[in-house]
């Protein structure tokens, strides 16, 4: 055959590639993490709730048993006030020019790493509620240690002078997806000991989280008042100890298909070479679209309910599928990830083929793909 792309009939959808999140998985997670901890659960949907949409997601969390809201910054906040969301909202990563102002008035509470932050947050108006933020490990975002206790002071005193309302105190355990990990110990203890300190300067928040997914999964030590869960809200798991429900599916059309000889090249750089005769199909995503270009030579897609291997190195709009004797026509629909209950390839098994982890892929699908 020639260059050209052969089309076949066939029952042709005018649609792209397709993003489905199943709120019902969504919605068993959040039991599951409600019931392994005793104190609140916060539902994080920062980075549109993992990809998944932050609104839906912190409407189903909040139904089934979360009772807090966690994002990053008070642009990822404020969305979900529009939406009618009342639940309490924290922010914990903002410069020190953020709107601040406007995230106090719409009764968004606020995460304090730095004196410099306190500062800011007190000269943009009265009555912020404020969450104290400490380094317990990995050098990040958060108060180091050496500056503990000269924050916890500082705070003391604009709570004394009305500006702020230290409600919580805060921190990460930067090894939590390894359970067994001394250094979560030490950040436990670092933790603790923060609170010791902001107790010392006379503060005392009602609220102390430090647990994320793996940590409310796998160490009850570290639960305090609140535990915070994000990527296990949409069926992640970093520590790899507990079943949850995968919610997204990747799903995209046939957009052509052709027949070729053996040793007929196959996309960029001709990585690949058909080794017989065969069907290809062509899928129109690629790489802007969120599939990772690392996972060439490895990556499966489903078709018709069996899996087929991706050729050829993975381009920035589309990929090549080998589909071998297997009939397929334009318009069919490939699922490219889901929850694997139908045989096909998981985001986990994506990560794995990348050689990533299961968070990039779900929140790095493109603005180009329909939800």
């Amino acid at each position: 055959m020639n260059a050209l792309m052969a089309v076949h009939p066939g029952p042709v959808r005018r649609r792209g590639p397709s993003l489905t999140v199943d709120l019902d998985a969504v919605a068993a997670n959040t039991k599951l993490f409600a019931a392994r901890t005793e104190g609140a659960l916060m539902a994080v949907v920062k980075a549109d709730g993992f990809g998944h949409g932050a609104v839906g997601v912190a409407r189903t969390a909040l139904s089934n048993g979360a009772s807090w809201l966690g994002v990053t910054s008070i642009d990822e906040a404020l969305p979900l006030r529009d939406a009618g969301l009342r639940a309490p909202v924290l922010s914990w990563l903002n410069p020190l020019d953020a709107d601040f102002a406007t995230a106090i008035g719409s009764r968004v509470d606020l995460a304090v790493p730095s004196r410099e932050h306190l500062d800011a947050i007190c000269r943009a108006g009265i009555g912020a509620r404020i969450h104290l933020q400490l380094d317990t490990g990995m050098a990040r975002d958060g108060a180091a240690p050496s500056a503990w206790a000269a924050l916890c002071r500082a705070a003391r005193h604009a709570e004394r002078l009305g500006s702020v309302s230290v409600v919580g105190v805060m921190g990460h355990l930067g090894c939590a997806d390894e359970p067994a990990d001394p250094d979560n110990a030490a950040g436990r203890t670092r933790f603790a000991w923060g609170i010791e300190v902001a107790r010392a300067s006379g503060l005392r928040p009602p609220l102390r989280h430090l647990a994320a997914t793996a940590a409310t999964l796998t160490d009850p030590l570290s639960h305090h008042t609140m535990s915070r869960v994000g990527a296990g809200l949409v069926g992640i798991d970093p520590s790899h100890t507990t079943v949850l429900s995968p919610a997204m599916t990747l799903t995209a059309p046939v957009v052509g298909v052709r027949r070729v000889r053996a040793g007929t090249p196959v996309g960029y750089g001709h990585a690949w070479s058909a080794p017989r005769a065969t069907n290809l199909a062509l899928l129109p995503l690629g790489y802007a679209d969120g599939l990772p270009r690392a996972s060439y030579g490895r990556a499966e897609v489903s078709l018709r309910g069996v899996r087929h291997q991706v050729v050829g190195r993975i381009s920035m709009d589309q990929v090549v599928v080998d589909v071998g004797e297997a009939t397929v026509a334009v318009g069919e629909t490939a699922t490219v990830f889901g929850p694997g209950h139908a045989g096909e390839p998981t985001v986990a098994e994506w990560a794995s083929w990348a050689d990533t982890i299961e968070h990039e892929i779900v929140t790095g699908i493109g603005s180009r793909v329909a939800r």
